[in-house]
């Protein structure tokens, strides 16, 4: 890990759900997601990002990639059906119903990278959830497991287990959790664990000029942090904010992969682009984090944000 920027991936909820703070366009029609896939595919990208969870996602990735060499990392349904006094044998089938609508709609034989969309249910039901899919990693079905993570405890407790392979987490240019917590020192220790991160943009929050749509949160001025964030895109010779953002995530020693996703044509062009640019330097990473304030969690949790 570390020894190359950190590889654009394309994030498809957007594909499946209306979805994200900044969305002005909604769902993209079957055509137009199709399209955008392809021409993501054909521009180089090789790894796509979907979830059993992401509406008609998975559905519309499997049609528009059918025969491609790319790498396809889902993640397992939330298995919100389960009752919490589930046995085993109802697990059992919830992990394998899960494994054969993801098989089917993205048109493969094996998964190459499942991973839980819940951390929780590493430990649910007895474990019950994680023996399984350790037993589908051992068939075949599955190439490789890992955690989709909303907390640094929750990345910490994945990083735990060795039969984790993939860690994907929120991060951005604000985010000052991961390191404080300790989480960046223990994927160092972890050279098998590839690390992807989402959520660079911040739901759209750090790429927009617009404060409007910021959620209100005590602590939290938009202007004044949108201000700066201009600022240190305009001292670094990066051409928008949205360049700086996906410039730093990039940067990363500890990131693999920046998940980005997209709902127009425009958004894919633009992103391809600033994904071929220089991605910060070190000095550059920490002169940002020593200029930036320290901002509440709860707003770099959208999960925590205001309804």
């Amino acid at each position: 890990m570390g020894e190359r920027a950190a590889e654009l991936v394309l994030g498809s909820v957007q594909l499946g759900l209306a979805y994200g703070a900044a969305n002005k366009t909604g769902k993209p029609s079957h055509r137009a997601a199709l399209r955008l896939v392809r021409r993501a595919a054909d521009a180089g990208v090789t790894q796509f990002d979907t979830a059993r969870a992401y509406g008609d996602s998975e559905e519309r990735l499997g049609e528009a990639l059918d025969g491609l060499p790319i790498r396809a990392i889902t993640k397992l349904s939330p298995l919100t059906g389960l009752p919490a006094c589930a046995g085993p044998a109802e697990v059992r089938d919830a992990v394998d119903a899960s494994i054969a609508e993801s098989l089917y709609a993205l048109r493969r034989k094996r998964i190459d990278c499942l991973l839980l969309h819940r951390a929780s249910h590493m430990t649910a039901f007895g474990g019950a959830v994680w023996e399984r899919l350790l037993e589908r990693l051992e068939d075949g079905s599955v190439s490789a497991l890992g955690v989709s993570v909303q907390s640094p405890q929750e990345a910490l407790d994945a990083l735990a287990c060795s039969g984790v392979r993939h860690i994907q987490m929120p991060f951005n240019l604000l985010d000052w959790r991961w390191r404080e917590a300790g989480v960046v020192a223990e994927i160092t220790k972890r050279a098998d664990v590839t690390v992807h991160a989402r959520s660079v943009f911040l739901q759209g929050l750090l790429a927009t000029d617009d404060p409007a749509i910021w959620p209100r949160i005590e602590g939290v001025t938009p202007q004044s942090v949108l201000g700066l964030i201009a600022g240190l895109a305009e001292e670094f010779g990066r051409e928008s904010p949205a360049d700086l953002c996906l410039a730093y995530a990039r940067g990363q020693s500890f990131i693999d992969g920046v998940v980005v996703g997209l709902e127009t044509e425009e958004q894919l062009d633009a992103n391809l682009r600033l994904a071929l640019k220089r991605p910060l330097g070190a000095a550059e990473c920490a002169l940002a984090e020593a200029r930036l304030p320290r901002l509440p969690e709860r707003l770099l949790d959208p999960a925590q944000w205001p309804k």
